[in-house]
């Protein structure tokens, strides 16, 4: 995930004048010759002017949301992994992609290996997400390192569709680009239109993280975007943290609140909520209206937050408001799966991705869960 603030890790600058003192290191971007005449000038979202080739055949990554976000535009492209697939995120990613090397990621993780990185020889390294304050320096910086070109593009939910549309540009895929846009700006709009239709009868929710479920993501917080559009999110704290396990609580504080629904992330008290009578004292838990996040080969609630809130958007529509909605969720899904990760999502694939996610049966664990084809809700 990125952190949403704060300047170079100071790793990173302790390298860097490593790098830049030793023999035959570059200290900048090159400066025009004859092998780069032909440079033409990117404006990223930092507002800074990069040169870049004409034609960029080869592509780094800063992090996992750059990472998620080249492998659905231009995976052929991809000659580095910010981090390596897990076996269970395998199975959607092209064998090519899961082979190639991994260099680490610049925020979040700080393990970013610029050595690797200029050996490996990408014409460019891009980072994408929410901005930092020190973006710029940071893309500047490493620039300077390794004579790489680094470009900035912010990326937020609603975003994410001109973020598709700017990197098709710079990457000379704007068909396929404008293809992951248009879905996304479909998506959200469909979700505007409920949002408006319900007025102030959102549902009340809260999504709880960690070993023992005791975490929150925040109103307000970057990673639950998805949960503050399309629900009422309960919890309100005079800090939201900014990473993806949420803000630390209470089971007490979790009465206080005491949603209507509840949702579990992947790995949470799912299995154990409903015999835990501390749990059951909460009505969403006692009335069994609690649900596990969909992971496949990402959280759909935004872990890390990038582009798997899209099918995160259309299946919490369907699990909240099913009266207002009157699409086919396998359908939908499996459209994203197609073109987002060049993945045909079987029916069956898609009743195990959500077995423990959809209304229509008591929320006791996938053994207690009837059979029946969750895309016909």
């Amino acid at each position: 995930m990125f952190l949403s603030h704060g300047k170079a890790p100071a790793w990173f600058r302790v390298l860097l004048c490593a790098l830049l003192l030793s023999p035959g290191c570059s200290r900048g971007v090159p400066e025009a010759g004859p092998e780069n005449t032909a440079s033409v000038l990117f404006t990223d979202s930092a507002g800074r002017e990069v040169a870049i080739p004409p034609v960029v055949t080869r592509v780094a990554p800063s992090g996992t949301l750059a990472q998620m976000f080249l492998l659905a535009i231009a995976p052929d492209l991809l000659c580095a992994l910010s981090s390596a697939y897990t076996p269970e995120q395998a199975e959607f990613i092209p064998p090519y992609v899961r082979d190639l090397p991994v260099t680490g990621q610049f925020y979040g993780g700080s393990n970013l290996n610029l050595e690797e990185i200029a050996a490996i020889g990408p014409e460019i390294l891009i980072d994408i997400g929410d901005p930092k304050d020190s973006v710029a320096e940071d893309m500047d910086a490493i620039s300077a390192a390794i004579a790489v070109p680094a470009v900035h593009i912010t990326a937020t939910l609603r975003t994410t569709a001109a973020a598709f549309r700017t990197l098709g540009k710079l990457l000379g895929r704007e068909e396929r680009g404008e293809a992951l846009a248009l879905f996304c700006d479909r998506t959200l709009a469909e979700a505007g239109d409920l949002v408006e239709r319900l007025g102030d009868r959102k549902k009340s929710v809260l999504y709880c993280t960690g070993r023992v479920g005791l975490n929150v993501l925040a109103a307000g917080s970057f990673h639950s975007e998805v949960l503050d559009y399309l629900a009422d999110n309960r919890a309100v704290v005079d800090i939201p943290s900014s990473r993806g396990s949420g803000n630390e609580t209470s089971l007490e504080q979790l009465y206080l609140w005491d949603p209507e629904l509840i949702i579990f992330a992947p790995g949470s008290v799912y299995e154990t909520a409903g015999a835990d009578p501390a749990w059951r004292q909460l009505r969403a838990i006692g009335g069994g209206a609690y649900y596990e996040v969909p992971q496949g080969p990402y959280n759909w609630m935004g872990s890390p937050p990038s582009i798997n809130r899209f099918p995160g958007i259309l299946w919490l529509e369907k699990l909240l408001y099913p009266e207002y909605t009157n699409f086919d969720l396998y359908e939908e899904t499996a459209e994203y799966y197609r073109l987002f990760y060049g993945y045909d999502l079987s029916r069956g694939r898609f009743a195990a991705l959500t077995a423990n996610s959809l209304a229509g049966a008591p929320a006791a664990g996938p053994a207690d869960r009837p059979a029946n084809d969750p895309g016909k809700n």
